[in-house]
């Protein structure tokens, strides 16, 4: 990776932003994507004991992804009414494939989550990682492919090409460098994974970064 392009970025947007996401424009701005309340709600619909009730678990997917706002509004109503229109043993599978993602198998999980979306055409990056995300955003990524691809290109990161269907080894191999990037930038760019890499995208992408 290069490491001089992202201590270069890191240091523009400090010049503009001295206390990182502690600053009150960005703690506006994160207040938008309702972050904490995700993450709090995520904890409590996918904790481990939830599984036993694995359609209310289905139930609890679609309320979480439809109120996310990192989620396409394209993509939410696709999957709630793929989701409504399952059997119950569908929902079932759909849940139990999250349970694994999140306290099992990781990448059994991922590959029959992957196997239950892509007959619907809802095999997307977002809606494979924005659950992990939010159930452990010190330890899982959100992969959005415009970031993704700006993230790559921009810092050089090796042995990494994006390509729209998902897979398990690109995601650990991605997620393995975003937390490399994460662990050499200031502690006040570190509030979660999902926040570094909106610095990640603000600071890739044209006319997005920061503004005196």
């Amino acid at each position: 990776m290069n490491k001089q392009r992202l201590k270069a970025v890191e240091s523009e947007f400090l010049s503009v932003y001295p206390d990182g996401f502690a600053e009150p424009e960005l703690v506006k701005l994160g207040k938008k994507h309702q972050m904490a309340l995700r993450v709090k709600q995520s904890q409590e619909f996918f904790a481990p004991e939830c599984f036993a009730q694995p359609q209310l678990v289905a139930e609890n997917m679609v309320k979480t992804i439809t109120r996310s706002s990192m989620v396409s509004v394209f993509e939410k109503p696709r999957l709630r009414d793929w989701v409504k229109g399952m059997t119950h043993q569908e929902r079932e599978s759909y849940a139990l494939a999250l349970r694994d993602m999140l306290h099992g198998d990781k990448e059994y999980g991922f590959n029959i989550m992957l196997d239950l979306l892509r007959p619907a055409k809802l095999a997307k990056w977002s809606l494979m990682t924005i659950l992990p995300c939010y159930y452990a955003p010190d330890e899982e990524v959100f992969v959005k492919p415009t970031t993704a691809k700006g993230v790559i290109r921009y810092f050089d990161l090796k042995g990494l090409e994006y390509k729209p269907a998902p897979t398990y080894e690109f995601y650990l191999n991605y997620r393995k460098q975003i937390l490399a990037m994460k662990q050499m930038v200031s502690p006040s760019l570190q509030s979660s994974n999902a926040a570094f890499c909106g610095f990640l995208m603000m600071m890739t992408q044209p006319g997005s970064g920061p503004s005196r």
